[in-house]
């Protein structure tokens, strides 16, 4: 599941791992025709999110090699390719990473001081579609906006009397002394970081340099990776040119004593402040480089002449985040979770469809994205460029972390949040199907509203395809300590549960391929 780091600052919204044998990419063909076993689904997790994969970061060797076993499988499933190219959809990308001009300096004194990009500080390049660029170039004397609250207990306002335009304003996500326990973790939220953000940008800094605190540095360490080593789809766009950019340079950090971002005193010294004498300036160069990914496509064929034609379609994402800086001794996030259960439940899912001996009349498009970890990449360009019609696809079924946390608990997201109750007559196939299971799930549909904190509904694949007017249903099982760490390996997924929700997506995608009807 993609961590929303811009989408929600802007738009509000090493322990060893323990030795494991993977088994051959063959072995879990062997499976009994017809059933979905947490056998087989053990052995693919093993092989796909194995330390040889390298944690499948788009771009990368890794994730050429978790490509070639989705291919390997299908093609020995004999399922119908779905690509461009066979099985594959070529997606044109673009790698970015920072140039050797890149340079972020505070001066004070005649000496300037390097502040570290990575670990001290990151830069937010791209906000993401539909939102203009940012300045790549920022200078001015810093303005420390302390908390950036105006509040009555303890009494604050933080921003009053503060000259902040043309200046490079440096702001902490946090609280102050004397807040509650309950104030301070609304403050320290992702969700108030665009807060903040809202209240400087009209008086129209040079940059704004937001320090995060409490659980916001789990978001700064896994942008970092993310910014580093950045992926964007291929345009022929022309690049913006500084001067037309009217956004300012937006960084995130985490505070620490000593830094010539904050005062002298700080923490004891929290108050606003001009940091007379010191000097800001930081000029970001990147180099980007084309390549090309793939989404992995394969269709079960309906035996209908008519609906044979139309489909609906599962996803699942085979990409991770790669290799986790400043780890001793495991430094692969090997991304077991998310998603090596959805992409191995879409495989168990193909393989029982492919062999049942009746085939419903719609057709099963299955789509394995690219991309989707590096901003839902891979799913929009498939809906964009899709290879059947758009409006073929009558569902479109997600599964993204499917194998942890209590075994009967099911997130479902998409029947109440999908715009104009497009999605709601596929929730009721799903509660009806649900209901049939023994035991059912317990589904938990508080993550169902566009307007949660989390936005979990704008976070996985399925959203590019209910922007089309696609009924969509999101199947996860939720978020856990290990979510975009070395933690999170197939040894900790609960292969039973990741059976029964294989199943129940399996039973809902039957339901929908039966009924004359599309479910709208």
């Amino acid at each position: 599941m993609r961590r929303s780091v811009v989408a929600l600052v802007l738009l509000g919204a090493g322990c060893a791992a323990p030795p494991r044998t993977a088994p051959s990419p063959a072995a879990a063909v062997q499976a009994p025709v017809g059933a979905v076993t947490a056998e087989e689904l053990r052995r693919d997790v093993y092989a796909f999110a194995d330390d040889s994969m390298r944690g499948r970061e788009t771009g990368t060797e890794g994730a050429a090699r978790a490509m070639r076993f989705l291919v390997d499988r299908l093609q020995r499933l004999d399922l119908e390719p779905a690509g461009d190219s066979g099985f594959l959809q070529r997606v044109p990308m673009q790698l970015e990473v920072f140039g050797p001009g890149t340079r972020v300096v505070v001066e004070e004194g005649g000496t300037a001081r390097p502040v570290k990009i990575g670990t001290e500080v990151i830069p937010l390049l791209n906000l993401g579609a539909g939102v203009p660029p940012t300045k790549r170039v920022a200078e001015g004397e810093i303005v420390f906006a302390g908390y950036g609250l105006t509040m009555a207990n303890p009494k604050r306002d933080d921003l009053a009397g503060l000259s902040l335009a043309g200046k490079v304003v440096v702001v902490i996500n946090g609280a102050p002394a004397g807040v509650d326990s309950a104030k301070r973790v609304e403050l320290e939220a992702q969700a108030a970081i665009s807060q903040r953000i809202a209240q400087i940008l009209p008086q129209r800094p040079a940059a704004i340099i937001v320090l995060l605190t409490g659980k916001g540095t789990e978001l700064f360490e896994a942008a970092g990776p993310s910014v580093e080593r950045a992926v964007t789809l291929r345009t022929n766009a022309r690049e913006i040119p500084e001067s037309e950019r009217q956004i300012p340079l937006i960084m995130l950090g985490v505070p620490a004593v000593g830094s010539p971002l904050l005062p002298t005193g700080w923490p004891a010294d929290d108050k606003p402040q001009t940091l007379t004498g010191r000097r800001f300036s930081a000029r970001i160069e990147q180099v980007k480089t084309d390549f090309t990914g793939y989404n992995v496509a394969a269709i079960v064929r309906g035996s209908d002449p008519a609906l044979r034609s139309t489909y609906v379609a599962f996803g699942a994402h085979y990409d991770h985040v790669g290799i986790i800086r400043g780890t001793a001794s495991d430094s692969i996030a090997n991304g077991a979770d998310d998603d090596a259960s959805g992409s191995m439940a879409l495989l168990a899912a193909a393989r029982v469809m492919q062999q049942a001996p009746v085939k419903p009349p719609r057709s099963t498009l299955f789509v394995w994205h690219t991309g989707e970890e590096k901003g839902l990449l891979g799913s929009s360009w498939f809906t964009d460029h899709p290879t059947v019609p758009i409006d073929s696809i009558v569902a479109q079924i997600n599964a993204d972390m499917i194998g942890r946390n209590a075994d009967s608990l099911l997130y479902v997201v998409g029947p109440i949040a999908a715009p104009n109750n497009q999605s709601k007559r596929l929730g009721a196939i799903v509660d009806s199907v649900n209901a049939t299971l023994t035991p059912p799930f317990a589904f938990n549909r508080e993550w169902d509203n566009p307007q949660h904190p989390e936005h979990i509904y704008e976070r996985s694949d399925h959203f590019n395809y209910a922007k089309k007017g696609i009924p969509i249903v999101f199947f996860t099982s939720g978020l856990h300590d290990d979510y975009h760490k070395v933690g999170d390996e197939p040894s900790k997924i609960d292969y039973p549960k990741m059976a029964r929700v294989t199943r129940l997506m399996v039973e809902v995608g039957r339901a929908v391929a039966n009924s004359p009807q599309r479910p709208r």
